[in-house]
Protein backbone atom coordinates (compact mmCIF):
# COMPACT_ATOMS: atom_id res chain seq x y z
CA UNK A 1 0.00 0.00 0.00
CA UNK A 2 1.54 3.67 -1.08
CA UNK A 3 2.38 6.03 1.49
CA UNK A 4 -0.44 8.35 0.28
CA UNK A 5 -3.10 5.36 0.32
CA UNK A 6 -1.97 4.32 3.63
CA UNK A 7 -2.50 8.40 4.63
CA UNK A 8 -5.81 8.62 3.03
CA UNK A 9 -7.48 5.02 4.10
CA UNK A 10 -6.10 5.64 8.05
CA UNK A 11 -7.62 7.91 11.08
CA UNK A 12 -8.31 11.39 10.69
CA UNK A 13 -5.86 13.11 12.87
CA UNK A 14 -7.33 15.11 16.07
CA UNK A 15 -5.99 18.53 14.60
CA UNK A 16 -7.89 18.08 11.22
CA UNK A 17 -10.84 17.18 13.16
CA UNK A 18 -10.85 20.34 14.75
CA UNK A 19 -11.97 22.27 11.94
CA UNK A 20 -15.50 23.73 10.84
CA UNK A 21 -15.74 21.84 7.96
CA UNK A 22 -14.04 18.31 9.12
CA UNK A 23 -16.40 18.35 12.08
CA UNK A 24 -19.22 19.10 10.02
CA UNK A 25 -18.88 16.49 7.03
CA UNK A 26 -16.02 14.08 7.63
CA UNK A 27 -17.86 13.63 11.85
CA UNK A 28 -21.30 13.92 10.43
CA UNK A 29 -23.85 12.10 12.08
CA UNK A 30 -25.50 10.85 8.77
CA UNK A 31 -23.23 7.93 8.27
CA UNK A 32 -23.52 8.60 3.65
CA UNK A 33 -22.31 12.39 4.55
CA UNK A 34 -19.33 11.20 6.23
CA UNK A 35 -18.47 8.61 4.21
CA UNK A 36 -18.91 10.63 0.91
CA UNK A 37 -16.63 13.04 2.03
CA UNK A 38 -14.05 10.50 3.68
CA UNK A 39 -13.83 9.07 -0.21
CA UNK A 40 -13.00 12.55 -1.10
CA UNK A 41 -9.84 12.70 1.27
CA UNK A 42 -9.31 9.09 -0.56
CA UNK A 43 -9.17 10.73 -3.70
CA UNK A 44 -7.46 13.93 -3.39
CA UNK A 45 -4.76 11.53 -1.83
CA UNK A 46 -4.34 8.97 -5.15
CA UNK A 47 -4.36 12.25 -7.45
CA UNK A 48 -1.70 13.92 -5.48
CA UNK A 49 0.76 10.98 -4.80
CA UNK A 50 2.18 11.40 -8.07
CA UNK A 51 3.09 14.76 -6.89
CA UNK A 52 4.52 14.19 -3.62
CA UNK A 53 7.80 15.94 -3.23
CA UNK A 54 6.66 19.24 -5.26
CA UNK A 55 5.57 22.72 -3.55
CA UNK A 56 2.11 22.30 -3.33
CA UNK A 57 -0.78 25.09 -2.66
CA UNK A 58 -4.08 24.43 -1.67
CA UNK A 59 -5.92 27.61 -3.04
CA UNK A 60 -9.09 28.03 -1.37
CA UNK A 61 -8.16 25.85 1.98
CA UNK A 62 -10.70 26.35 4.33
CA UNK A 63 -10.01 24.87 7.60
CA UNK A 64 -6.92 22.83 6.24
CA UNK A 65 -8.28 19.67 6.51
CA UNK A 66 -6.92 18.58 3.23
CA UNK A 67 -3.30 19.51 4.36
CA UNK A 68 -3.46 18.31 7.28
CA UNK A 69 -4.35 14.66 6.25
CA UNK A 70 -1.62 14.69 3.43
CA UNK A 71 0.99 17.25 4.28
CA UNK A 72 3.60 14.24 4.69
CA UNK A 73 3.53 13.89 1.19
CA UNK A 74 5.07 17.34 0.51
CA UNK A 75 8.25 18.67 1.84
CA UNK A 76 6.30 22.24 1.49
CA UNK A 77 3.33 23.42 1.49
CA UNK A 78 0.89 26.28 1.76
CA UNK A 79 -3.01 26.87 2.20
CA UNK A 80 -4.25 30.01 1.29
CA UNK A 81 -7.43 31.69 1.53
CA UNK A 82 -9.69 34.53 1.45
CA UNK A 83 -10.84 34.27 5.10
CA UNK A 84 -7.71 35.88 7.73
CA UNK A 85 -9.41 34.78 10.46
CA UNK A 86 -9.62 31.47 9.51
CA UNK A 87 -6.04 31.69 8.32
CA UNK A 88 -5.16 32.49 12.17
CA UNK A 89 -6.75 29.54 13.47
CA UNK A 90 -5.02 27.33 10.69
CA UNK A 91 -1.74 28.62 11.98
CA UNK A 92 -2.44 27.95 15.25
CA UNK A 93 -4.20 24.24 15.26
CA UNK A 94 -1.22 23.02 12.80
CA UNK A 95 1.57 24.72 14.46
CA UNK A 96 3.14 21.15 14.85
CA UNK A 97 3.36 20.95 10.86
CA UNK A 98 7.10 23.06 10.40
CA UNK A 99 6.64 22.29 6.78
CA UNK A 100 3.17 23.94 6.00
CA UNK A 101 2.53 27.36 6.35
CA UNK A 102 -0.94 29.59 5.96
CA UNK A 103 -1.52 32.93 4.10
CA UNK A 104 -4.32 34.71 3.21
CA UNK A 105 -5.37 35.22 -0.87
CA UNK A 106 -4.30 38.77 -0.67
CA UNK A 107 -0.70 38.07 0.61
CA UNK A 108 -0.85 35.40 -2.29
CA UNK A 109 -0.52 38.40 -4.92
CA UNK A 110 2.94 39.20 -4.04
CA UNK A 111 4.94 38.75 -7.19
CA UNK A 112 7.33 35.92 -4.81
CA UNK A 113 4.55 33.57 -5.53
CA UNK A 114 5.02 33.89 -9.22
CA UNK A 115 5.17 30.43 -10.80
CA UNK A 116 6.39 29.21 -7.08
CA UNK A 117 4.40 25.79 -6.98
CA UNK A 118 4.48 22.52 -8.71
CA UNK A 119 0.95 21.68 -7.77
CA UNK A 120 -2.10 23.44 -6.36
CA UNK A 121 -5.37 21.86 -5.62
CA UNK A 122 -8.26 23.74 -5.94
CA UNK A 123 -11.67 22.01 -3.82
CA UNK A 124 -14.73 22.63 -3.61
CA UNK A 125 -14.33 26.39 -4.13
CA UNK A 126 -15.16 27.77 -7.93
CA UNK A 127 -18.88 26.20 -7.32
CA UNK A 128 -18.94 28.81 -4.97
CA UNK A 129 -18.13 31.76 -7.13
CA UNK A 130 -20.05 33.91 -9.49
CA UNK A 131 -18.56 33.36 -13.52
CA UNK A 132 -16.41 36.50 -13.04
CA UNK A 133 -14.78 35.56 -10.08
CA UNK A 134 -14.21 31.47 -11.92
CA UNK A 135 -12.49 33.24 -14.23
CA UNK A 136 -10.32 35.87 -11.92
CA UNK A 137 -9.09 32.42 -9.78
CA UNK A 138 -7.95 30.91 -12.72
CA UNK A 139 -6.08 33.47 -14.32
CA UNK A 140 -4.46 33.32 -10.92
CA UNK A 141 -3.82 30.07 -10.78
CA UNK A 142 -1.88 30.39 -14.27
CA UNK A 143 0.41 33.15 -12.99
CA UNK A 144 0.97 30.57 -9.28
CA UNK A 145 1.45 27.71 -11.48
CA UNK A 146 5.55 26.81 -12.32
CA UNK A 147 5.89 26.11 -15.87
CA UNK A 148 5.98 22.31 -15.94
CA UNK A 149 3.03 22.35 -12.80
CA UNK A 150 -0.02 20.66 -12.89
CA UNK A 151 -3.65 21.94 -11.10
CA UNK A 152 -6.56 19.48 -9.99
CA UNK A 153 -9.77 20.93 -9.52
CA UNK A 154 -12.63 19.43 -7.71
CA UNK A 155 -16.49 20.45 -7.76
CA UNK A 156 -19.60 18.95 -6.46
CA UNK A 157 -21.65 16.73 -8.85
CA UNK A 158 -25.42 18.76 -9.03
CA UNK A 159 -26.44 17.63 -12.19
CA UNK A 160 -28.46 14.32 -12.93
CA UNK A 161 -29.12 11.39 -11.04
CA UNK A 162 -27.07 12.60 -8.27
CA UNK A 163 -28.61 15.50 -7.71
CA UNK A 164 -31.65 13.43 -6.93
CA UNK A 165 -29.95 11.52 -4.41
CA UNK A 166 -28.06 14.37 -2.83
CA UNK A 167 -31.33 16.48 -2.30
CA UNK A 168 -33.43 13.58 -0.83
CA UNK A 169 -30.06 13.18 1.26
CA UNK A 170 -30.16 16.69 2.13
CA UNK A 171 -33.36 16.57 2.74
CA UNK A 172 -33.35 14.28 5.43
CA UNK A 173 -30.08 15.79 7.01
CA UNK A 174 -32.29 18.92 7.44
CA UNK A 175 -34.80 17.48 9.14
CA UNK A 176 -32.87 15.68 11.40
CA UNK A 177 -31.29 18.90 11.91
CA UNK A 178 -28.03 17.96 11.07
CA UNK A 179 -25.41 21.27 10.44
CA UNK A 180 -26.84 23.51 7.97
CA UNK A 181 -28.66 20.99 6.03
CA UNK A 182 -31.69 22.58 7.11
CA UNK A 183 -31.11 26.37 5.79
CA UNK A 184 -29.71 25.24 2.29
CA UNK A 185 -31.34 26.71 -0.97
CA UNK A 186 -34.16 24.22 -1.68
CA UNK A 187 -35.24 23.77 -5.99
CA UNK A 188 -38.59 24.09 -7.34
CA UNK A 189 -39.73 21.45 -9.06
CA UNK A 190 -39.18 22.76 -12.55
CA UNK A 191 -35.81 23.77 -11.58
CA UNK A 192 -34.98 20.24 -10.18
CA UNK A 193 -36.03 18.36 -13.43
CA UNK A 194 -34.23 20.94 -15.55
CA UNK A 195 -30.76 20.20 -13.73
CA UNK A 196 -31.73 16.77 -13.71
CA UNK A 197 -31.34 16.40 -17.28
CA UNK A 198 -28.96 18.97 -17.57
CA UNK A 199 -26.48 19.46 -20.48
CA UNK A 200 -22.96 21.10 -20.82
CA UNK A 201 -24.82 24.52 -21.17
CA UNK A 202 -27.76 24.26 -19.09
CA UNK A 203 -28.39 26.58 -16.00
CA UNK A 204 -30.65 27.94 -13.77
CA UNK A 205 -30.94 31.39 -11.69
CA UNK A 206 -28.59 31.03 -9.14
CA UNK A 207 -29.10 31.99 -5.29
CA UNK A 208 -26.14 34.85 -4.54
CA UNK A 209 -25.14 35.48 -0.80
CA UNK A 210 -23.35 38.21 0.94
CA UNK A 211 -19.89 36.64 1.86
CA UNK A 212 -16.81 38.81 2.87
CA UNK A 213 -16.88 41.69 0.79
CA UNK A 214 -19.12 40.48 -1.98
CA UNK A 215 -21.20 37.74 -3.14
CA UNK A 216 -20.85 33.49 -2.96
CA UNK A 217 -23.59 30.73 -4.57
CA UNK A 218 -24.44 27.46 -2.55
CA UNK A 219 -24.71 24.03 -4.52
CA UNK A 220 -28.07 24.85 -5.76
CA UNK A 221 -27.73 25.38 -9.45
CA UNK A 222 -23.88 24.57 -9.96
CA UNK A 223 -23.09 22.74 -13.32
CA UNK A 224 -19.80 20.98 -13.56
CA UNK A 225 -19.76 20.31 -17.47
CA UNK A 226 -20.22 23.86 -17.89
CA UNK A 227 -17.50 24.94 -15.39
CA UNK A 228 -15.13 22.34 -17.83
CA UNK A 229 -15.59 24.73 -20.47
CA UNK A 230 -14.24 27.89 -18.54
CA UNK A 231 -11.58 25.41 -17.24
CA UNK A 232 -10.52 24.37 -20.57
CA UNK A 233 -10.10 28.48 -21.98
CA UNK A 234 -7.20 28.54 -20.16
CA UNK A 235 -5.82 24.58 -19.14
CA UNK A 236 -5.55 21.10 -20.73
CA UNK A 237 -7.82 18.55 -18.73
CA UNK A 238 -5.95 15.78 -18.95
CA UNK A 239 -8.35 13.52 -16.56
CA UNK A 240 -11.67 13.80 -14.83
CA UNK A 241 -12.11 11.40 -12.06
CA UNK A 242 -15.11 11.40 -9.86
CA UNK A 243 -15.85 10.32 -6.26
CA UNK A 244 -17.20 8.23 -4.50
CA UNK A 245 -17.61 6.31 -8.04
CA UNK A 246 -15.27 6.71 -10.25
CA UNK A 247 -16.66 6.34 -13.26
CA UNK A 248 -20.12 6.00 -15.17
CA UNK A 249 -19.35 9.17 -16.31
CA UNK A 250 -20.48 10.75 -12.55
CA UNK A 251 -23.54 10.22 -13.13
CA UNK A 252 -23.91 8.33 -9.84
CA UNK A 253 -20.87 10.34 -7.66
CA UNK A 254 -21.10 13.45 -5.48
CA UNK A 255 -18.09 15.21 -6.75
CA UNK A 256 -15.85 15.89 -9.95
CA UNK A 257 -12.25 16.21 -10.37
CA UNK A 258 -10.28 17.49 -12.76
CA UNK A 259 -6.37 17.08 -13.73
CA UNK A 260 -4.97 20.19 -15.54
CA UNK A 261 -1.77 21.36 -17.56
CA UNK A 262 -1.15 24.33 -19.13
CA UNK A 263 -2.01 25.00 -22.23
CA UNK A 264 0.79 24.14 -24.60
Amino acid sequence: MSRAQRLADGEVPDQVMQGHYARKQLGSRSRIIAWSHRQRLRMAARLVAPYAGQSLLDYGCGDGTFLGQISPLFPRATGADADAGQIDECRTRFAHLTQVSFITTRELAGSQYDQRFGLICCTEVLEHCVDSDVDHLLLDMDRLLAIDGSIIISVPIEIGPALIGKELIRAIAGWRRIGDYQHRDSYRWGELFRMAGAGAETAIARPAHPFGTGVAHSHKGFNWRRLRSQIERRFVVREVRFSPFDGLAGWLSSQAWFRCERLP
